[in-house]
């Protein structure tokens, strides 16, 4: 006697009293575009810091300038003094020591446009030809520029002032301009920016034009090179013009020291006896040789700042 089939309701649904009851909710992922970047409270307060290390020494700098000696001592180095001795102190400067510090401004001048131009030129030349020819040798001139990057410049200025001193360079503006002409940075930056910024077809449809290498690279690869040429003649002028320890053991002559080593030796006249004591007038001229960096920074930041950013990005 078989049995009668009995066939298995389903279950009934859970009954919600509110809609998407039961479900698991999703949170929605934030998007950061880039008109609204992602904020971090860690980079703020990081940059903040930076901000505040470089911004204060400069607002000391051109708050004390405007200061007698006197005032120096009788105020706060933040704040101001009762008198206002800023264009006192300038002409004080320059007619301090009948007129040196024009001389060292010059030399500066000298050293920079020599050194630092030669620096610009070679490395820019070096560059293009890495980045845009094949040749044996290559990889180990790659290698020996890494190297040379990651040895500080101090490191060699004894073994080069034994070599000048051998050559009869020493105490000449050839032992400061000489060594300058050298940057392995700018050599590896110039190489890094004409591998994205020059195109090989475009240089090749130069050459089936007739084109020589010489114009090819005036007239075609030049004019691309432009930021990167401006940043890395910013980097070899501001290495130049800062330069301290290379004139210090190169030069005896007060007459070739950069302003540098002059604004060094006006400081230390203090420590000797009967040494006028003019901080005053070191603070000032310290003031003067800092704004022509400055103003080359502001006047071409957007040139140093594209030439930064080649190469960076990968298409």
């Amino acid at each position: 006697m078989s049995s009668p089939l009995t066939t298995a309701s389903p279950a009934a649904p859970a009954k919600t009293s509110g809609p998407g009851r039961g479900a698991p909710r999703l949170r929605k992922a934030r998007r950061h575009s880039p008109d609204k970047p992602k904020r971090s409270v860690l980079l703020t307060v990081l940059t903040s810091l930076i901000v505040v290390y470089t911004v204060v020494p400069l607002i000391w700098l051109a708050i004390n300038a405007t200061k007698t000696q006197a005032g120096l001592a009788d105020s706060s180095g933040m704040w101001f003094a009762d008198d206002f001795a800023l264009w006192d102190n300038i002409h004080d400067t320059f007619t301090y020591h009948d007129g040196v510090f024009t001389r060292w401004l010059l030399n500066t001048l000298m050293y920079v446009v020599l050194g630092a131009g030669g620096a610009t030129l070679l490395a820019v030349l070096g560059g293009y030809a890495l980045a845009k020819f094949d040749f044996p040798g290559k990889r180990g001139i790659f290698a020996t520029v890494i190297g040379a990057v990651a040895v500080p410049g101090t490191a060699l200025a004894v073994p080069t002032f034994l070599m000048f001193s051998k050559m009869g360079l020493t105490d000449t503006p050839w032992a400061v301009i000489i060594p300058s002409l050298v940057s392995p940075f700018g050599l590896y930056l110039m190489w890094v920016f004409a591998t994205e910024a020059i195109p090989t077809e475009l240089l090749e449809a130069a050459r089936i034009d007739g084109a020589g290498e010489a114009r090819t690279f005036f007239t075609v690869a030049l004019p691309l090179l432009a930021p990167g040429i401006v940043t890395v003649l910013l980097f070899t002028t501001v290495a130049t013009w800062n330069n301290y320890f290379l004139p210090l053991i190169m030069l005896k002559d007060s007459d070739w020291y950069p302003l540098t080593l002059g604004l060094s030796a006006w400081n230390s006249q203090a420590e000797t006896v009967g040494g006028d004591v003019i901080f005053n007038l070191v603070i000032t001229g310290s003031l003067l040789t800092i704004l022509p960096l400055i103003a080359a920074f502001l006047l071409l930041q957007k040139y140093w700042q594209s030439g930064l950013a080649a190469g960076s990005v990968k298409e």
